[in-house]
């Protein structure tokens, strides 16, 4: 039943248009993250109902929407794509841990603090990526994008990490959650359309996302103070294709599809996200231009050094190996040959 109503509302939110599409073409339908933020406005819409289908010529066909859209949960994303629901879903890889705990290794907080260094711990982890979601989603992974590094807003005077203890904050995703509890914050799970209320009724005090999420959620009207550390990783959304319409294709399509999302989708995000912070600090606190709307005014509050060691302590001392043991040994040891050497981290075995 459950998939029979959420393959209605898929349907719904897609549109009847779909039904009037060629007879020869091969017709998408796609789910993309966050309407509200930049990634799919700048990146997934564009590339999936314009680019692609121009560079097909027409042999591929696209009816998109979003979860949020569609009233789908994104922890729901990658489930209902391996049902089959629709074709291509695409969500923050977070989202998915609870059906696959390995997967928190795709976004380790504190390791990357450059778009440079995120993208080379990505590329890392991607086999280890690829044949998660092959095993637990019955999908193809086609790309994974980023959010902008994941800092921290908060209602109220911080100035350092000690600052948030016993504090409520929202996590951006479990392992940040559990890097919260044992700094000795209240990790609390707040799904991001509800933050600005949370925030407003005290509900929680600090909450982590995106520079640019928060901004273009209107994060700031709510808070008033910006700890640039950036606790939550990079968030990277996956892109992936339900596996049995991916081996439905033909190898031609295969192939101009693999490298379209690369060269016009992928390598395109990752390029904005490199200059994106600086711009996005800026429309926060009102200090240098701010191109993508009004200028806020939160204070920004820099991590000290002695911070930044204290978070990376606790990161390779207690995130890190309470997550080996959710993930398990195989797991860990592939992490550690893959992007615990790129970013010069080792998770203890278990």
């Amino acid at each position: 039943m459950k998939k029979t109503v959420s393959s209605v509302l898929v349907a719904t939110a897609l549109g009847a248009s779909a039904l009037a599409s060629p007879a020869f073409a091969e017709e998408l339908s796609v789910v993309g993250s966050w309407s509200s933020l930049p990634l799919d406005k700048q990146f997934e819409q564009p590339f999936w109902t314009k680019e692609l289908p121009k560079a097909s010529n027409g042999e591929i066909t696209v009816q998109m929407t979003t979860h949020d859209q569609m009233g789908v949960s994104g922890g729901d994303v990658f489930r209902l794509l391996s049902d089959g629901v629709f074709d291509v879903g695409m969500t923050v890889g977070d989202y998915a841990v609870g059906d696959a705990p390995e997967l928190e290794g795709l976004d380790v907080p504190l390791v990357a603090t450059t778009a440079a260094e995120a993208e080379a711990m990505v590329d890392a982890a991607r086999p280890m990526v690829d044949d998660i979601f092959k095993e637990r989603f019955n999908s193809k992974v086609l790309a994974i994008a980023p959010y902008p590094p994941q800092v921290v807003f908060c209602k109220g005077d911080v100035k350092s990490l000690a600052d948030l203890k016993d504090k409520k904050v929202r996590g951006s995703g479990r392992m940040t959650t559990k890097f919260l509890q044992a700094l000795g914050a209240n990790g609390v799970n707040v799904a991001f359309s509800e933050v600005p209320g949370a925030l407003e009724r005290g509900v929680i005090d600090c909450a982590v996302t995106g520079a640019g999420s928060g901004y273009s959620a209107g994060w700031w009207e709510v808070s008033d103070h910006l700890y640039a550390i950036p606790l939550g990783g990079w968030d990277p959304v996956v892109t992936a294709m339900n596996m049995d319409k991916w081996n439905s294709l033909s190898p031609d399509l295969q192939k101009l599809l693999t490298t379209e999302v690369k060269t016009k989708f992928e390598e395109p995000a990752w390029a904005a996200a490199a200059g994106a912070y600086e711009t996005d600090i800026a429309c926060l606190t009102g200090q240098g231009d701010c191109p993508l709307g009004k200028p806020a005014n939160m204070m920004l509050v820099e991590p000290s050094d002695a911070d930044l060691a204290k978070a990376k302590e606790i990161l390779t001392t207690v995130v890190l190996p309470e997550w080996g043991e959710r993930a398990g040994a195989e797991w860990v040891k592939r992490w550690n040959d893959s992007v615990g050497k790129t970013v010069g981290v080792t998770v203890p075995a278990s």
